[in-house]
């Protein structure tokens, strides 16, 4: 137990003091003045480890089994004896340009919070540290943890949405390259972006309508004043669900751009093809003409007929290139 539960402590009047080694009897403690409650801390625990702390406080067999199971839609449940929020933190790392997904349980009751975590994302050892400097939001109970942790991972959504923002800035200044060797990959960039975008929006837009629920509905386990911090969270949430709709609508003109380039581009080469093709033509009729076995060709027996012919396929083929260039055929 001591592997998966990251941190475990009783806040009593929006201080830190250390909770019993047994749960049962941590919890009891903080529910013994009314004033103080426990939260516990813990990283991806097995079934067997998380058993107990699931029997300890009472937290619905449903919940339990999305909070070991992981891979959830960002959600919140009322349940009898608690609430059960699932957050979705992202992180962006900034070698491969890829955004990654981490998921946050938190389970909100009476006197205790229990925290879940999966994957690299979570900001919660940030978070309590935070808290902590601050007892007069403490103070609030378990409902401030909930906000805190919401907010952190809220805030970064705008940060990793900026960070998208340089990406796409470069990814548009690629595409509008004038070198055609620089948009050789273009594709392939813009399609992987927009599944990083994806990704992203599978994290926050979800989460809009139970922050919406938070910030403007009653929920139990939530303290009744909490609610104008929550609308702070939806409206950051809504900021950045908007951010990230106006990446993915740009990431489509970009791709749409690209692809319309290089038609135009396909169209260029096909022209300029056509025209060579044109000029090469000529010459070769003449040719193919003069190359016919047949005796009575006025020509043939000329002095001036062979400097004739090549001057009149030079003038032709002359001609022709300079009306492909005053077209931009070539």
């Amino acid at each position: 137990m001591r592997r998966v539960i990251v941190d475990c402590a009783i806040y009593r009047d929006g201080r830190r003091t250390e909770g019993q080694e047994d749960l049962s009897d941590a919890l009891d403690e903080a529910r013994a003045t009314g004033d103080a409650f426990l939260w516990i801390g813990m990283y991806e625990p097995t079934e067997e480890e998380f058993d107990h702390v699931s029997r300890e406080f009472g937290l619905h067999r449903l919940a339990v089994e999305d909070a070991l199971t992981a891979h959830q839609r960002p959600k919140l449940e009322v349940y009898d004896d608690s609430l059960f929020v699932v957050l979705k933190p992202v992180q962006y790392d900034e070698d491969t340009d890829t955004v990654t997904a981490g998921e946050l349980m938190v389970f909100v009751g009476d006197s205790f919070v229990v925290t879940v975590r999966h994957g690299e994302g979570a900001p919660l050892a940030a978070v309590r540290r935070r808290l902590e400097q601050e007892p007069d939001v403490l103070r609030h109970g378990p409902t401030a943890v909930l906000y805190a942790v919401s907010d952190a991972v809220v805030d970064h959504y705008i940060e990793v949405a900026a960070e998208l923002q340089v990406d796409l800035e470069e990814l548009e200044a690629e595409v509008f390259s004038p070198n055609p060797s620089d948009t050789k990959n273009t594709a392939a960039r813009i399609y992987g972006f927009k599944r990083q975008v994806l990704e992203f929006r599978r994290a926050t837009n979800p989460l809009l309508q139970p922050m919406d629920r938070l910030a403007f509905g009653e929920v139990p386990f939530v303290h009744e004043h909490a609610q104008p911090f929550f609308r702070d969270v939806a409206d950051h949430l809504t900021k950045a669900s908007e951010y990230i709709e106006g990446l993915d609508r740009l990431l489509s003109d970009a791709l749409s751009a690209h692809l319309a380039q290089m038609g135009l581009r396909q169209n260029d080469d096909m022209r300029k093809i056509s025209a060579w093709a044109a000029m090469a033509a000529v010459p070769t009729m003449v040719a193919g003409i003069y190359g016919m076995n047949f005796d009575h060709m006025p020509e043939l027996r000329q002095v001036w007929g062979y400097p004739a012919v090549v001057v009149v396929m030079v003038g032709i083929c002359l001609g022709l290139h300079r009306m492909f260039k005053r077209r931009g055929w070539l």
